[in-house]
């Protein structure tokens, strides 16, 4: 079983290798198209599995996207990491990326503990926003925007 990372950016799934065969004929999904096994945690390319190379084969190859479109879908990549650097502990970089639960998570340990948790949440958030802003902005929106990828 498998879920696929929709072009909206939701999450469908689990579904059998037979009705992502009939998306790839319909071309709803191409090869491009995030998918994660059952199981496993990582988000990968539809290309990567072996089992679905003969029918991405027989499609013709998608229209990549224009650079103005990638990077429209990356305008939040500057701020979200400057905020993880600067003020990372409150997780204003998680709300701007749109993961409300992981920025409450961030910063009700730092209210809650009066700041005690503030200096590992500091921490994270210097890392993450680090890593935010070393990414190109293909790779960002990759992980952050269609993949969901909320921590590190």
């Amino acid at each position: 079983m498998y879920k696929i990372v929709g072009v909206d950016g939701q999450q469908y799934g689990p579904v059998g290798a037979e009705e992502i065969r009939r998306w790839i004929a319909d071309k709803r999904v191409n090869a491009q198209t995030l998918v994660q096994t059952e199981g496993a945690q990582e988000w990968k390319p539809l290309c990567s599995f072996s089992e679905f190379a003969s029918e991405l084969r027989a499609v013709s190859p998608p229209i990549a996207p224009p650079p103005c479109a990638v990077a429209s879908r990356a305008s939040n990549k500057i701020p979200a990491g400057i905020c993880g650097i600067l003020p990372g502990s409150l997780g204003i970089h998680k709300f701007i990326l749109g993961y409300t639960g992981a920025g409450l998570v961030m910063l009700l340990a730092t209210i809650l503990t009066c700041g005690i948790a503030g200096a590992v949440t500091h921490i994270i958030g210097l890392i993450e926003g680090i890593i935010y802003l070393c990414k190109s902005d293909e790779e960002f929106v990759r992980t952050y925007v269609d993949g969901r990828k909320e921590w590190f």
